[in-house]
């Protein structure tokens, strides 16, 4: 109301020098006219601002993967999580945006739309801020799995596979379900399925090729004992893990409420809904592990917080703060319970990106229809059920032969030596924290 109270003496005055300057009458239709203009620009801005916000989410990403992580690695993770955005950017450009939101008479894959030839200088320019939101979206699938995959990647290996999954397995799956956003349409989202900003869409994506990666390149030197079991490798440096978390809930206020591309009050619920779910999914893993290991347990509270926010994304804009809440709390103890189920396993995941990003990936799209202000249902639950499935059939198949494909040509896992040494040597020539010694720098 105020917004309107605001912009009423704008618009007439600017209708009083049209006015005077001889041009046509105000009326009804001007009026409504110069609102919607308002409208459609704040529109452009508020899309772009949360584009802003979900990029700085790779800083994040960074942050958490570095800390999580040994010393010896910190130059390898950066460099990934760079090249993620980078040549992903110039990837989904090229390729992945066609086939995720160009037209779709099958409904499987978009047609058009390649090297964002849907622009033109005299069109409509929505379509340069929708990719930008667009791609920042692709490179948060392409990062999650660089920390299942830490300290034992070849470096080259790992961008051929964000070429494939930026170009390929990550679009395909987003045209089924989101593809009518833009052009496309997808067969998945004609059936209703929910999944407003992205659980299955986004992590579960993200998650499900990071397992197809872990299990591709096997545990880490060291990780396992003679007798199966597992060790803790701790990371370097927690207050860098927490700083990222800290990032990453800033981000999602972009990468949930942006996912409208529209500057209307709507925003507001999803608003509170991401964060009662970050609050509670850090407080529930905070519990659960203080009850399990006889400590609140600094690495799963913070993975707590990150697997509320990726449980409340599918549904933040049709459930209530109330079942918000009850989502988050869900995800904070799945987390911890799945990061020990695949530590059991032998899937060594450095950072839990399986754990917080597909399995509460797919919590978070089951939760969406569970808790549906609307109403909920058996066909809707089916829906969601098939959704998730899908990503899995689709995502984990994809991955799981690319990531051979790899490790039998250019070669998907460094030498032992190369591990033990550390990957910023060997990979990059340097590494984070020049004042140590190469041989104790190698210990870390």
């Amino acid at each position: 109301m105020k917004r309107i109270l605001y912009m009423t003496p704008l618009l007439g005055l600017a209708m009083s020098v049209s006015a005077w300057a001889g041009e046509a009458a105000i009326t009804p239709a001007a009026n409504a006219a110069a609102i919607e203009l308002v409208q459609s620009h704040a529109d452009y801005l508020w899309t772009l601002v949360a584009a802003c916000l979900v990029f700085f989410m790779q800083a994040g990403f960074a942050l958490v993967e570095t800390g999580f992580t040994r010393a010896k690695n910190a130059v390898n993770i950066l460099m990934k999580n760079l090249m993620d955005f980078s040549i992903g950017s110039l990837v989904f450009w090229a390729v992945g945006f066609g086939l995720m939101f160009g037209a779709s008479a099958s409904g499987w894959f978009g047609t058009s739309g390649f090297f964002l030839s849907d622009f033109s200088p005299e069109g409509d320019p929505w379509v340069l801020a929708f990719w930008m939101f667009q791609v920042v979206f692709c490179a948060t699938a392409a990062t999650i799995v660089s920390g299942a995959m830490a300290e034992r990647t070849k470096f080259i290996g790992y961008i051929a596979y964000s070429i494939v999954l930026s170009a390929l397995i990550y679009p395909v799956f987003g045209s089924w379900a989101w593809g009518s956003l833009f052009n496309g349409g997808g067969w998945l989202e004609g059936f209703g399925f929910i999944d407003f900003a992205g659980s299955t869409v986004v992590h579960s994506v993200g998650g499900w090729a990071a397992l197809a990666g872990a299990i591709v390149l096997g545990p880490r030197m060291g990780k396992y004992a003679k007798d199966g079991t597992a060790r803790a490798i701790p990371g370097h440096n927690i207050p860098l893990a927490a700083l990222g978390v800290f990032i990453l809930w800033l981000g999602w206020f972009g990468f949930n409420p942006g996912s409208t591309t529209v500057a209307d009050k709507s925003i507001a619920m999803i608003f509170v809904n991401t964060n009662l779910a970050a609050a509670t999914g850090a407080v529930f893993a905070m519990i659960v592990s203080w009850l399990k290991f006889g400590k609140p347990e600094i690495s799963m509270s913070l993975n707590g917080a990150l697997a509320g926010l990726v449980g409340i994304t599918a549904g933040c804009a049709n459930v209530s703060p109330t079942s918000s809440i009850i989502i988050g709390a869900i995800a904070g103890v799945l987390v911890v319970f799945s990061v020990l189920f695949f530590d059991k396993i032998k899937v060594d995941d450095p950072v839990g990106a399986v754990s917080v990003h597909g399995v509460c990936g797919a919590w978070g799209t089951l939760a969406a229809g569970i808790f549906n202000m609307g109403g909920t249902s058996a066909s809707i639950i089916g829906v969601q059920l098939l959704g998730m499935g899908t990503c899995f059939a689709w995502t984990f198949s994809m991955a799981f032969v690319m990531f051979k494909l790899i490790d039998k040509t250019i070669g998907l896992r460094v030498s032992p030596e190369e591990e033990a040494e550390g990957l910023d040597f060997s990979e990059h020539g340097g590494n984070a924290y020049p004042d140590f010694s190469v041989s104790a720098y190698a210990q870390k």
